[in-house]
């Protein structure tokens, strides 16, 4: 019996490290080397500090940053609760927190008159998303102007500046991170305390 079980201790054992030590390892120090901010978190700092990450969305509420789309993780943007509402296009309750982030999209942007994107008021699938659409970030643009004390143009161009292309020219939709955004809007335009 110990024959027939012995070559299957050793193989399990040699398994097990390979795919649980060296294969992991290897992994790792390719990226380290390779792709080190990505390898990390794609964290991003500002004047010297932790801000946040590139990849998970924050909530921004002050009236003088881009505010982010909805969240469904947690209670936002909670990276250990990812994931949709799950609402259904009948549900009462999705209904009701549309309508409500409509209201308040309107009370806080009186100057936007168009459609409002549709990204302001949904929720993505993770929850977590980070970008908005540069519609979206254009439907702010005045409140954000008008509170910083800055042209509206001047914020278009940073705007602008801002919106990432799609991927390898073709795929995803052109997008804008709203954390590096009003990282850079606070580096041009500071709100006064």
């Amino acid at each position: 019996m110990l024959k027939e079980i012995g070559p299957a201790i050793k193989i399990t054992l040699l398994l097990t490290l390979l795919t649980g030590l060296i294969y992991p390892l290897a992994v790792t120090g390719v990226t380290q080397i390779l792709f080190p901010h990505q390898a990390n978190g794609s964290l991003v700092t500002a004047g010297g500090k932790f801000a946040g990450s590139e990849l998970i969305g924050q909530t921004f509420a002050k009236p003088g940053y881009f505010h982010s789309r909805p969240s469904a993780a947690g209670s936002g943007y909670d990276g250990t609760a990812s994931g949709g509402s799950n609402f259904g296009p009948t549900s009462q309750k999705l209904t009701d927190r549309v309508k409500a982030d409509v209201d308040k999209f309107q009370k806080e942007n009186p100057g936007h008159t168009g459609p409002i994107p549709a990204d302001l008021m949904t929720a993505s699938a993770s929850g977590l998303d980070p970008h908005i659409s540069p519609d979206a970030a254009e439907a702010q643009v005045d409140r954000v102007a008008k509170v910083r004390g800055a042209p509206a143009d001047q914020i278009r161009s940073l705007v602008a500046s801002a919106t990432e292309s799609r991927t390898m020219g073709f795929l995803g939709e052109p997008r804008v991170n709203v954390l590096k955004l009003n990282l850079s809007l606070d580096n041009r335009y500071p709100l006064s305390r």
